[in-house]
């Protein structure tokens, strides 16, 4: 993945157990999922498209949230984590995640950099836990 602003991985999984073992793997790093948005069954309702599996999940750590709340109230402007696990037109999985390190950066905040790096280390051992 070569995005400046997440990183992520192809996957050897269905899109199915690739969401399951995601959901798991953030879980096992305190990470809970606050939304689930599910843009293709949302793209096909609204506007009749097609498109492979896509699903947007709102990842949040409620102690990591709640130290960034506490730095820099205005920061829920940019929470959750977004985690995309996604199908591609070849068929092949996707898991991608929003880089906190240089989204967070934008804050420019010293104790909010810190805090961004902590979550992203956390956002590669579930990566890593993923074949």
């Amino acid at each position: 993945m070569d995005i400046r602003y997440g990183f992520g991985k192809q996957v050897e999984l269905d899109f199915d157990n690739a969401l399951e073992q995601v959901v798991h793997a953030l879980q096992a790093e305190g990470f809970g999922v606050l939304t689930d948005i599910d843009v293709a069954a949302t793209l096909k309702k609204k506007l009749s498209a097609e498109m492979p599996p896509y699903r947007i999940l709102g990842a949040c750590n409620p102690p990591l949230a709640h130290r960034a709340l506490q730095a820099e109230p205005p920061i829920g402007l940019l929470l959750p984590c977004n985690v995309v696990v996604r199908q591609d037109e070849k068929g092949a999985v996707h898991v991608e995640f929003m880089d906190p390190a240089i989204v967070l950066d934008l804050v420019n905040n010293p104790e909010i950099s810190l805090l961004a790096n902590e979550v992203r280390q956390r956002l590669e051992r579930v990566l890593a836990a993923l074949p």
